[in-house]
């Protein structure tokens, strides 16, 4: 599955903001600090089977210097381990609902009425570490994947948050992030993301009205397609 493919679903800018940890700055903060931080995600990650939000996102291509914004709502349903469900359905200012579901992503186009289908076959674990950063994460497999820095206090959208840099360990994950800093809430869940892809390409993404657990039954997290849609498959 190609970089730009992972990167929509991911949404990471899973999930954006212009500059995440704008006034946080120095050298990594002592010890005690990050363990704070990391026993919060640990103890929200186990707790983890879902959650809604508003999406506002914002995609900067480095080469013309661009910045494109979108915004919507996501759902995320882990039912269990092997069961991760998701379903971003962005509305403006041009409509596209991206779903996740076992090996297969599908991205509809209302406007033009075309499903585009990916079999992200290998990529699945890669795709769905992404997906659960800061969500159901744990303390152990957060330090297992990444080199993981605290970076500071800082307040976005009226929450105290700490921003946590992240730098993958995995050679292949560095192919597709050079690093991501996320700002943590009180309750151990982020409420912005910032991935910074290769080349300079980055996506910032911030939740809004954020329900953790919330009753998703299945047929919440599936597409509802028009009976004239078209289905394409770009891989072949």
């Amino acid at each position: 599955m190609h970089r730009s493919a992972i990167a929509g679903v991911i949404i990471a800018g899973i999930v954006l903001i212009g500059g995440i940890a704008s006034s946080a700055s120095g050298g990594p903060k002592p010890p005690g600090e990050l363990d704070t931080v990391l026993d919060r995600i640990d103890k929200a990650g186990a707790a983890f089977r879902g959650m809604s939000a508003n999406v506002r996102r914002v995609q900067h291509t480095a080469v013309i210097n661009e910045d494109n914004q979108d915004s919507g709502t996501i759902l995320l349903k882990r039912a269990h381990p092997k069961d991760l469900r998701m379903l971003i359905d962005l509305t403006q200012p041009d409509p596209k609902t991206v779903a996740f579901q076992g090996h297969t992503v599908d991205f509809f186009y209302p406007k033009i009425a075309t499903v585009q289908e990916f079999d992200v076959g290998k990529e699945k674990a890669l795709l769905e570490q992404f997906l659960l950063l800061g969500f159901g994460t744990s303390r152990e497999g957060l330090q297992a994947s990444y080199v993981v820095r605290l970076v500071g206090p800082d307040t976005m959208a009226g929450q105290k948050c700490e921003t946590l840099e992240l730098i993958p360990k995995s050679k292949e994950v560095l192919q597709h992030l050079v690093k991501l800093e996320m700002c943590v809430a009180d309750n151990g869940y982020p409420i912005q993301q910032k991935f910074y892809f290769p080349g300079g390409d980055y996506q910032l993404a911030t939740y809004s009205d954020m329900k953790i657990n919330p009753d998703l039954p299945d047929s919440a997290l599936k597409l509802h397609l028009p009976k004239n849609v078209k289905r394409e498959y770009p891989q072949k």
